[in-house]
């Protein structure tokens, strides 16, 4: 009920199913939309439709060509930014074909799509008949309906039957296929289709274009389904360049749930030079709000307090004004409305929602105990009819008998941040970063936030690479940030591992620390300390990423960082198929033989040890020999085959069992 739901309209043959199919996708984007628009009407003054905007304005494109589409629908994961900046959109109809594009499959096609946008006298088709069906798209077949198309055009195929056809190539249809490859070529007269050579199309030519069909078939886009996409991704990305306040704010409130996701957007507001202002009770929303040009921080965000306490709280501050104090709050809220409790006073507190009161956090922690106590007494005399001394005294002369704050200054920076990271579950007013963030960008390639598995109501909206993380299994990269918690475990050797929790501006992320680089860099690896760590990410089902450390050094330290480390800029894609460095890219398989099934089982675990803490780019190969079964570790599950690792191999396998390609 929260979300707008758009529908999408599929029409199939009406000889095989005899009705209408209507596909109903819930989009958390068009909430989005819609409130943005609201809070963009608030500030015209007139309500504001996004139905207004120009479709064909150059400065969105740009904007999408540059790669800022942090929050722009579709067009957001790193990989489609670095497509995007090769693509270059210059039209809607780029963008149709950029989402139909970036999936697994039409993949092979993006580097022929972008040389024919690039050099579009050089495309060269195959039969005169193609170029008005793939003109639009630079020779390249991207759409399921120019499929339909290709087989109406050339082989003569009526619109009925060339849905068929491209129902069967989708769902690989094998005996279909090989069919209609003949009917295509050749034609069948029993089907009333004439075929490509009876239109003068070479047979060879005509079977080179049914393959081609056949393999982009498999995961095509229907063009509708992608034209829907790609308008909803220029909307936001039009909100984005021109009312990125209102746009980021309504992206947050879609976000709240998640705080990781939320740190990530406040990151993108600071590029942005979007101030965010911490929760206020006197102007506050139960969602992110815009207040002067920045951004009020949601007060359903705060952690402690549920949505009928906001809901109250705000409908008593329209109905009978702004909270004078923390006094006239606690009066009207936990005395009168009975909503608020001693609970969530402190979670308000921390927050800073009660900053605009002009009292300290500290002050206001002090006494608000008492001030709750005595105001709950007061209320229950009154209800018994009983009058107080105070009751009886002047308004002028009440003030003496209020309790006073005492003058104990504020507290530290650091730890009203605590409190914030405590209540909101992100830094709002700053960060234990702040005075090194240029240099956590220059020498990291990931975030925390890159390590949190997206969760199913965005897998809808990710594209190729949402589905997962931005990081993959194997893949070498280099995090920053606070250690904020350390567990010391012991191996069955009796050698010290650590688990550590570091933090970056985007979230956390558990780092996995073996013996060996422990006990090089242990000392380092302590509570608050700022760290830099690069290491082999380990993915496993339904779970965030894990970071597996090869090398720790401190933030203080840039001489003895790795030199081939980070790149100056942090990359655009994933590498794929696990592929994370250069190094690991190599190739390189280590096999090990095992006699027989009870041989492995019987070295399985000391095997696993020694590849967690000696893992590398080198992929492992088991063979057992007796039943002659091969398998191969999946990848995160590689090691690092030196001279050491191949000698203890050889002396538990025996030399003849280990090798090396």
């Amino acid at each position: 009920a929260d979300n707008v739901i758009t529908t999408q309209f599929t029409m199939t043959t009406v000889e095989e199913l005899g009705l209408l199919k209507m596909d109903f996708l819930g989009l958390r984007t068009l909430t989005v939309i819609q409130d943005a628009e609201r809070m963009i009407g608030k500030k015209l003054g007139r309500p504001f439709s996004i139905e207004e905007i120009d479709y064909d304005d150059a400065k969105v494109y740009e904007m999408i060509s540059q790669g800022h589409t942090e929050g722009v629908f579709q067009l957001e994961s790193p990989g489609m930014r670095s497509f995007m900046k090769e693509l270059m959109p210059s039209n809607l109809e780029d963008v149709i074909a950029g989402i139909s594009l970036y999936r697994p499959g039409p993949m092979d096609f993006i580097p022929q799509y972008i040389r024919g946008k690039k050099n579009q006298s050089e495309i060269q088709y195959r039969c005169p008949e193609l170029r008005p069906i793939l003109e639009p798209t630079y020779g390249c077949i991207v759409y399921q309906e120019q499929v339909m198309q290709i087989v109406q055009n050339l082989g003569g195929y009526t619109l009925g039957r060339s849905d068929l056809v491209r129902r069967a190539m989708s769902k690989k249809k094998q005996d279909v296929m090989e069919k209609e490859r003949q009917n295509f070529i050749y034609g069948n007269p029993e089907l009333g289709v004439p075929g490509c050579v009876a239109k003068g199309i070479p047979a060879e030519v005509a079977s080179g274009i049914f393959d081609t069909m056949t393999d982009f078939a498999k995961y095509a886009f229907n063009k509708s389904h992608a034209a829907c996409y790609a308008v909803v991704a220029y909307q936001t990305a039009w909100l984005k360049l021109y009312y990125p306040t209102e746009f980021m704010a309504a992206l947050l409130t879609s976000v709240i749930d998640f705080p990781s996701k939320v740190a990530g957007y406040i990151l993108t507001c600071r590029s942005l030079k979007i101030r965010l202002l911490p929760p206020d009770i006197n102007e506050g929303q139960a969602g992110f709000s815009v207040s002067g040009g920045a951004i009020r921080y949601a007060l359903t965000a705060i952690k402690g307090v549920g949505r009928p306490v906001i809901d109250a709280i705000v409908r008593e501050r329209e109905q009978n004004g702004r909270f004078r104090d923390l006094a006239d709050f606690m009066e009207r809220m936990s005395v009168r409305e009975r909503e608020v409790n001693k609970r969530v006073i402190e979670s308000f507190i921390k927050a800073g929602a009660f900053d605009s009161f002009g009292v300290t956090r500290k002050q206001m922690m002090s006494v608000y105990m008492r001030m709750m106590d005595e105001l709950q007494s007061a209320a229950k005399n009154n209800m018994a009819g009983q009058m107080s001394l105070f009751d009886l005294a002047p308004e002028e002369e009440k003030s003496s008998y209020q309790i006073s704050y005492p003058d104990i200054g504020e507290y530290t920076k650091e730890m009203k941040l605590a409190f914030e990271k405590e209540v909101l579950g992100i830094y709002v007013s700053g960060h234990p970063l702040d005075d090194y963030m240029d240099l956590w960008k220059k020498r990291t390639n990931a975030s925390a936030a890159d390590f949190v598995r997206i969760e199913l109501q965005d897998q809808e909206e990710g594209g190729a690479d949402a589905a997962a993380m931005q990081v993959r299994d194997g893949q070498i990269v280099t995090i920053g940030g606070l250690i904020t918690d350390k567990k010391i475990k012991y191996t069955k050797n009796s050698k010290v591992m650590a688990f550590v929790t570091l933090e970056d501006p985007t979230g956390s992320v558990e780092v996995i620390v073996f013996p060996k680089p422990y006990e090089e860099s242990g000392p380092l690896l302590e509570e608050d300390g700022k760290v830099f760590v690069r290491g082999r990410v380990a993915l496993e089902d339904e779970k965030d990423g894990k970071l597996i450390c090869e090398k720790v050094w401190s933030f203080d330290d840039e001489e003895n960082r790795p030199q081939n480390n980070a790149p100056q800029n942090r990359p655009q894609s994933a590498p794929q198929n696990g592929a994370g460095s250069g190094q690991q890219a190599a190739g390189r398989a280590l096999w090990l033989r095992f006699k027989d099934p009870e041989e492995y089982q019987n070295l399985k675990e000391w095997l696993s040890e020694l590849i967690a803490v000696r893992g590398g780019p080198d992929r492992v190969i088991l063979y057992i020999e007796s039943i002659r079964a091969k398998k191969e570790l999946p990848p995160g599950y590689g090691i690092r085959a030196d001279e050491e690792v191949l000698s203890q191999l050889k002396a538990k396998l025996g030399a003849e069992s280990v090798i090396l390609k």
